[in-house]
């Protein structure tokens, strides 16, 4: 079975905006859930943030599968990792963690671990 080749075009444009705001509702979803780590157990603080985990997580899941729809799995998930800039993004902002070289090294190798990946076809 031949594969076809995926060629990116402007019209595409309004495709990965989706895309990306679908990582930022992915990567909020950890907020959510770290913040009801620091609720106690069942509580309503905990339940609140639980939920959210929940309905952004809905949310990402149809948006992902409405941009599968209209780019090719290999493309889409090779743009899964931006998830890590904006975790360390929010960990920086809302809870005022620091980020490390080896953090930034880390995410660097998975960058390049995905563009790797995804070029090899090429």
């Amino acid at each position: 079975m031949k594969k076809e080749k995926y060629h990116f075009s402007a019209k595409m444009v309004p495709v990965f905006l989706v895309l990306h705001l679908a990582l930022v509702i992915s990567s909020l979803s950890g907020v959510c859930s770290k913040m009801a780590a620091r609720q106690e157990f069942l509580s309503w603080g905990f339940v609140f943030w639980f939920g959210m985990v929940l309905v952004l997580m809905f949310v990402y899941a149809v948006i992902w599968q409405q941009v599968l729809k209209r780019l090719p799995l290999t493309v889409a998930f090779a743009n899964k990792p931006v998830t890590l800039i904006w975790s360390f993004l929010w960990g920086s902002l809302l809870f005022q963690e620091t980020i490390t070289w080896n953090m930034v090294l880390g995410g660097a190798v998975i960058f390049v671990g995905i563009y790797l990946v995804v070029s090899s076809d090429e």
